[in-house]
């Protein structure tokens, strides 16, 4: 995959990138980044990349034409159309539905704005995607365009070491993660669960799905309004819904 970052100020980015398990798919070569400070693109002397709302208002709006330029600089030097993720508080919300989707990609384009918008010619003539990690505004987009590679590379073949990992994760499978325990097996009184200990895989599977089940009802029970139940699992609801309105 190949990842192209359109920022005003691309370093802040190294201390994710330079780190942990991007860093080394960085390194294996799952996948390669590029900054471009669409600044450099700017065609007047005074290299502004912002200038005041039509029509008046509070802040700086960016400017349509350092980053229709950035982007199509970028788009001449590749054969396949890439995915274009504006990230935007107005866009969509990131979940990890979406996360898969991209890790498909072959290139992705991340613009990560400042001030208070951009000119709405960006939005709805360039981009693919519009991506907010959240209902909460920051001072640009370079956090949330962090925390969205992050999650994307992940999910790369082989980034994890064991692809398995990503596959159990919270929300890949619709439910949130069983819980994990590892050695001692008795730490100051607070004991592993004998299943764990078992060696009986099944038991443990049945085990885990209970316990995924369960911690996905009792935190976000929203999950479950699109989960496919067994027979089983209706009725571990049905016990702890009982549990509750007895309690």
């Amino acid at each position: 995959m190949r990842i192209d970052i359109l920022s005003l100020f691309p370093e802040m980015f190294e201390g994710v990138l330079q780190s942990s398990i991007l860093k080394k798919a960085h390194q294996s070569g799952a996948f390669q980044y590029n900054y471009v400070n669409f600044r450099d693109y700017t065609d007047n002397k005074h290299n502004k990349v912002d200038d005041y709302p039509y029509g008046g208002g509070a802040g700086m709006v960016l400017k349509p034409q350092p980053i229709f330029d950035a982007v199509e600089a970028i788009e001449q030097k590749t054969t396949k159309k890439p995915r274009v993720i504006l990230m935007c508080p107005q866009g969509q919300p990131y979940n990890q539905k979406k996360a898969e989707e991209l890790a498909k990609e072959e290139h992705l384009i991340f613009i990560c704005g400042h001030y208070e918008g951009y000119d709405e010619r960006i939005r709805t003539n360039l981009v693919t995607d519009e991506i907010s990690i959240g209902d909460y505004v920051l001072t640009g987009g370079e956090l949330g365009a962090m925390v969205v590679m992050d999650s994307v590379v992940r999910l790369l073949p082989g980034v994890l070491g064991n692809d398995d990992s990503a596959i159990q994760d919270s929300f890949s499978t619709g439910l949130l993660e069983h819980p994990h325990y590892t050695r001692p097996a008795d730490f100051r009184g607070l004991k592993v669960p004998d299943v764990l200990l078992s060696g009986n895989h099944a038991h443990i599977d049945e085990w885990r799905r209970k316990e995924a089940l369960k911690r996905t009802y009792f935190r976000r029970n929203d999950l479950l309004e699109h989960q496919e139940l067994t027979d089983q699992d209706q009725k571990w609801l049905k016990e702890w819904q009982t549990s509750q309105e007895n309690s």
